[in-house]
């Protein structure tokens, strides 16, 4: 079973986030080891760069990582799990997705990812970005899996 890491910078306050994300996090448990990490945000000047120092000792030794950005690629839900179904089948164990604060990401995270991935060229709050990469991924192992979940 893959191991699917999902770093957020910032913490979710309010309930209805809250339960969307455990809603997810429940779901997903059947198809990948998921760890859901919550770094602080930093509200100083100079706070990327501080971010990006705490991202990337929570980034997963060898593991496939998803910087989630605005200027990413765009993937239909169908592509993602074709993405996730191909990395595993080439031999990648792990996954790590990163949502950057409320400020952005640190160009350097970016840099080091080996994926771009942007949801919509919209904007969206961070803490709603996290329940629509949830729901998402969990849409791309129900694809994979062939299950009813996604129509």
């Amino acid at each position: 079973m893959i191991a699917v890491k999902v770093i957020c910078v910032g913490k979710l306050k309010e309930a209805f986030y809250q339960q969307a994300c455990a809603e997810y996090e429940k779901r997903l448990k059947g198809f990948c080891r998921l760890e859901v990490v919550e770094l602080p945000e930093d509200t100083r000047p100079g706070n990327l760069a501080r971010e990006a120092e705490k991202i990337r000792q929570a980034i997963p030794q060898g593991s496939y990582t998803v910087a989630l950005c605005i200027e990413g690629t765009t993937m239909s839900s169908e592509k993602l799990s074709a993405k996730i179904t191909g990395l595993k089948n080439s031999g990648v164990s792990r996954l790590c997705f990163v949502l950057g604060s409320s400020e952005g990401m640190d160009e350097s995270i970016k840099r080091q990812a080996d994926l771009r991935l942007s949801m919509s060229p919209m904007t969206f709050p961070h803490h709603l970005a996290r329940v629509m990469l949830l729901e998402q991924l969990y849409r791309a192992f129900a694809i994979e899996a062939g299950t009813k979940y996604h129509k």
